[in-house]
Formats: C-alpha cells, sequence, structure tokens
C-alpha cells in the first residue's frame, strides 16, 4: 500500500498578509517574505502530518496490490475526503480498467472515507501484481483558507511566530530554542484523524 500526493495544495491556510500581521511585519516589508512564505508551508505540513489530514484541497492516489477481498472496505487516509475521483486497476490481460462510478458507494466522514462495492456488486480481480489497484481521491477541508478550522489556523500562526521569534537560534544551532507549550499542540486535537 502506498500513498501518493498527486496535485498539491493550491494556496496555504494562512495568508502571508495574515502571518506578517503576527509577526508584526509592515505589508510593505518584502526582505523576509520569502522565509515567511516557506514558514507556513512548513508549518501546514506539519499540522497535516501531526493531524493525518489535509488542510487545502489536494488530490491522493492509494496504489494497493489487490482489492480487500470481494466485497471489503478501502479505509481512504488523509482526509477530510471530498470526493473519490477514480477507481482503476490492471486487469488480468494487463490492460488499465476504469471502474463504473456506478459500482462503487462510498462513505465520506470527516475521520476516514470509506469506499466498497455497492450491494450486489463485487471487486474486479486485478492482475496479481504490485500496484494493480488505484483509487484517486480529492481531500482537504476546501480550496481556500476559510475554510480550514480556526484552530487549526491559530496553531499555524502561533508555530510561525516561535520559529520567527527564535530563527537566530536555529540558524546558529545554539541549541533547543523555546517551543510552544503542549496546550497549543493540544489545539489540533479535535482535527487530528486516526
Amino acid at each position: 500500500m502506498a500513498l501518493t500526493q498527486i496535485t498539491a495544495p493550491g494556496s496555504e491556510p494562512v495568508t502571508l498578509s495574515d502571518a506578517k500581521n503576527r509577526l508584526r511585519l509592515y505589508a510593505d516589508q518584502t526582505n523576509d517574505d520569502a522565509l515567511v512564505t516557506m514558514l507556513i508551508a512548513a508549518a501546514r505540513r506539519h499540522a497535516e502530518m501531526l493531524c493525518a489530514s489535509s488542510l487545502i484541497t489536494q488530490q491522493w492516489c492509494l496504489t494497493l496490490d489487490s482489492f480487500p477481498g470481494a466485497t471489503g472496505a478501502v479505509k481512504l487516509e488523509r482526509g477530510p475526503v471530498q470526493t473519490i475521483d477514480t477507481i482503476e486497476y490492471t486487469a488480468m490481460d494487463g490492460s488499465t480498467q476504469l471502474m463504473a462510478a456506478t459500482d462503487y458507494t462510498s462513505v465520506l466522514a470527516m475521520d476516514r472515507a470509506v469506499v466498497s462495492p455497492k450491494f450486489g456488486k463485487i471487486w474486479p480481480i486485478p492482475l496479481p501484481q504490485i500496484g494493480a489497484v488505484r483509487i484517486k481521491y480529492t481531500a482537504g477541508y476546501g480550496g481556500t483558507e476559510v475554510a480550514v478550522p480556526e484552530g487549526i489556523r491559530q496553531w499555524i500562526l502561533m508555530r510561525i511566530y516561535t520559529v520567527w521569534q527564535h530563527r537566530d537560534e536555529l540558524e546558529m544551532d545554539r541549541g533547543n530554542p523555546a517551543f510552544p507549550p503542549s496546550f497549543v499542540d493540544g489545539m489540533l486535537d479535535p482535527y487530528r484523524l486516526y
């Protein structure tokens, strides 16, 4: 089983303007814009890793060696899942086949999405080889920062602020800088997908 990101998010859950405001940088102070932009992306990736989720809309591909039995369900990671885009598999003759959307059903839930054959249907039998099944899906809270829960956005701003305040220590490797207390990381608890 392998999970691969096909399409990265088109924006970040925190704008450069929001981050600069939190860092008390004036809008016309642009010397550090590239660094602040990198900090935003790094904090977003860290939040996604901690929560096992996707924040801004992105596309993923779950690759499997086979379907889970005739009628078993497949759990999709990195939710919240918005849509199941395609289910394709390598048929016994070696050709790539697209499974009809009318042959499977999905339950898209906050914690995980599950896809399985519809009642009376079964999964097709793929060629017995590595990576014979590919499920492509779109996940994330939405396409813009306003779709991301406020608690996650505030966590990202706090992480950026902390790293910014201790950037000299990080650059000089003078020890471990003080990162936010554990209660700040606890802000992500309601959004963690286990």
